[in-house]
């Protein structure tokens, strides 16, 4: 089946799904919570930032934390490609370079934090996007981000 082909899944079905099901990475260095919304070219997730966060600090969450929140928010798009529509395995991701960062607020911890990723491109397994975070309607954070899979 081809990706580009396929049909969306309604949030609800996403919202279910066991985000450990579509990431490489586990406990405790999961940075999203909920896969909130899937599209070909849209993702978005939630991350409830807790104490107990690697990346917590200060009373928040640090800028390597945002950073690995919204490659795993990329990490959970492959993932749902590979195991609901390829039905292949999960597939590993390295983060190849990160440009434009702008941070105008770290989340503090208890914050719930959305981050939205949107495909600009994709071609021999790199990805290119940009991403927001936001913590309500306060925008934390917007960035470039390439990701580069790991051939199988």
């Amino acid at each position: 089946m081809n990706v580009k082909d396929y049909t969306c899944p309604t949030d609800a079905f996403v919202q279910g799904i066991d985000i450990h099901t579509l990431l490489p990475q586990q406990e405790p260095f999961v940075m999203i919570d909920t896969l909130r919304h899937y599209s070909r070219d849209v993702v978005v997730t939630t991350l409830h930032i807790k104490p107990d966060n690697l990346f917590a600090g200060q009373n928040s969450l640090s800028a390597s934390g945002l950073v690995e929140n919204i490659a795993q928010t990329c990490a959970a798009r492959i993932g749902y490609i590979n195991k609901y529509i390829l039905k292949k395995n999960i597939q590993v991701g390295f983060i190849g370079a990160v440009r434009n960062m702008e941070i105008t607020c770290l989340p503090k911890i208890g914050d719930t934090i959305t981050t939205t990723v949107t495909i600009v491109e994709e071609a021999f397994g790199i990805s290119l996007a940009t991403a927001t975070v936001m913590s309500g309607d306060k925008t934390l954070a917007t960035t470039e981000i390439k990701i580069a899979l790991k051939e199988e």
